[in-house]
């Protein structure tokens, strides 16, 4: 069985976070344990929720849970290697949205590893799946590639 990677480019997410590696996320193996990848996922897309979204992690009545995510790895990374998250929205529906992040090595024009990361709105009191509050689908919009 043959499994394509789908390679990832900078020119191909709309923003970007700086990333620093630890210690810590190095392996036996020296290199960043894959893991730690979803780590980095995690962070980039909910810095962007919170700074261009306004969602507010303590108190939002919606917030959102990630309910699928995968990742594709090119090259390894290791402590101390500043790092960048691309940003992208693939697909933005009703109550979820699929992004695609790429790990780079700060200013490389190739990503690391690659992968996508699916988010669900709900409602914070009942854990039930809602509609994508207004300001934050308005941020998600500006990641889509449409826009």
């Amino acid at each position: 069985m043959r499994v394509e990677l789908m390679r990832a480019y900078r020119d191909e997410f709309k923003r970007f976070y700086p990333i620093t590696t630890r210690w810590s996320d190095n392996d036996v193996y020296g290199h960043v344990n894959n893991v730690v990848y979803y780590s980095y996922f995690d962070t980039v897309a909910n810095q962007y929720l919170i700074e261009e979204g306004g969602l507010d992690i303590e108190k939002s009545v919606e917030i959102a849970f990630v309910v699928n995510s995968s990742c594709d790895y090119f090259s390894p990374v290791a402590y101390p290697t500043a790092l960048e998250g691309g940003l992208s929205v693939e697909h933005l529906g009703n109550s979820s949205v699929r992004y695609r992040i790429g790990i780079f090595e700060a200013g490389a024009s190739e990503a690391s590893a690659a992968g996508t990361f699916t988010h669900v709105f709900v409602t914070r009191a009942t854990q039930k799946s809602c509609p994508i509050p207004g300001s934050i689908r308005a941020a998600l919009v500006k990641l889509t590639e449409a826009s």
